[in-house]
C-alpha cells in the first residue's frame, strides 16, 4: 500500500493525478508576473504551482562557468530575478485565496528556513540536491514532506537517498526526471517510472518534465496516477 501525503487541504495519492505547474524563475523577478502565472495555472486545472527560492551567495560561487543555455552567469541572473521572501509570502497568501497549492524549491538550508518561517506546507528538492544527504537531513529537521527529483542519479544513488529519508521518518515522494533543458525525446524513458514504482513500493512516484509541451506528461500517467 502506497502512502498518502496530506498537505494542507490537499492529498497526494495514487487515486488521482496531482498536477504541479512549473513557475520556476520565469517571472523574472516580477510579482505581477508570478501572480499571472498562478492565475493561468489555476485556470488550467493545476492542483499546485511551484516556484524557486534562491539566495545566490548561499548556493553558488560568484564566478562559475556560463551555461550554454544562458547569456549571463547564473549568479548574476539570480541576483536580478530571484523573488524575495516577502514576495514569496504574498504569493503563498494569494495561492491560498484562490485555492491552489503553493510549492517552492529551496536551494540552500537558509532558503528552506525562510520558506518555513512563512508557513510553507512542503518542499520540492531539485535533482542536484538529491544525493546531498547532509542538506536533506537539515531540511527534514523542519518536519515538512518533500518531493525529491531524481535527475542525473543512478538507481543505486536513488536507493541510498530512499533508505536515508526512510530512516529519518520523513514523508517523501520521488519524481522521475531527465535533467536536460529541454530534453531530447529519445532521452525520455518513461519506463523508469515503472522501475521506481516496482522498487519503492511504499512511496509516491511522480514525473518531473522539462519538455516544451505536455505529451510526455500525459504519457507518464500511463505508468502511474500520481504527481
Amino acid at each position: 500500500m502506497k502512502k498518502l501525503i496530506k498537505i494542507s487541504d490537499f492529498t497526494i495519492s495514487n487515486e488521482k493525478t496531482f498536477i504541479i505547474a512549473e513557475g520556476c524563475d520565469n517571472h523574472f523577478g516580477s510579482l505581477d508576473n508570478a501572480i499571472k502565472m498562478i492565475d493561468f495555472a489555476k485556470t488550467s486545472g493545476a492542483d499546485c504551482i511551484k516556484f524557486q527560492h534562491h539566495l545566490p551567495d548561499e548556493e553558488m560561487l560568484e564566478n562559475i562557468p556560463v551555461s550554454d543555455n544562458f547569456h549571463e552567469p547564473l549568479y548574476d541572473f539570480l541576483l536580478k530575478n530571484a523573488l524575495t521572501i516577502k514576495q514569496h509570502k504574498k504569493i503563498l497568501k494569494y495561492c491560498k485565496e484562490i485555492g491552489i497549492q503553493y510549492l517552492c524549491t529551496p536551494f540552500s538550508f537558509k532558503a528552506a528556513l525562510e520558506l518555513d518561517n512563512i508557513g510553507v506546507d512542503f518542499f520540492k528538492i531539485g535533482s542536484g540536491e538529491m544525493t546531498d544527504l547532509t542538506s536533506l537531513e537539515k531540511i527534514a529537521s523542519l518536519k515538512k514532506p518533500m518531493i525529491v527529483s531524481t535527475g542525473m542519479s543512478t538507481i543505486d544513488e536513488i536507493n541510498t537517498t530512499y533508505e536515508f529519508l526512510s530512516s529519518i521518518n520523513i514523508e517523501f515522494a520521488f519524481t522521475n526526471c531527465v535533467s536536460e533543458y529541454p530534453p531530447k525525446y529519445e532521452d525520455i524513458n518513461l519506463g523508469v517510472i515503472k522501475t521506481l514504482k516496482d522498487k519503492f513500493t511504499d512511496i509516491i512516484i511522480g514525473h518531473s518534465d522539462h519538455t516544451p509541451d505536455i505529451y510526455t506528461c500525459i504519457a507518464s500517467v500511463i505508468y502511474k496516477p500520481a504527481i
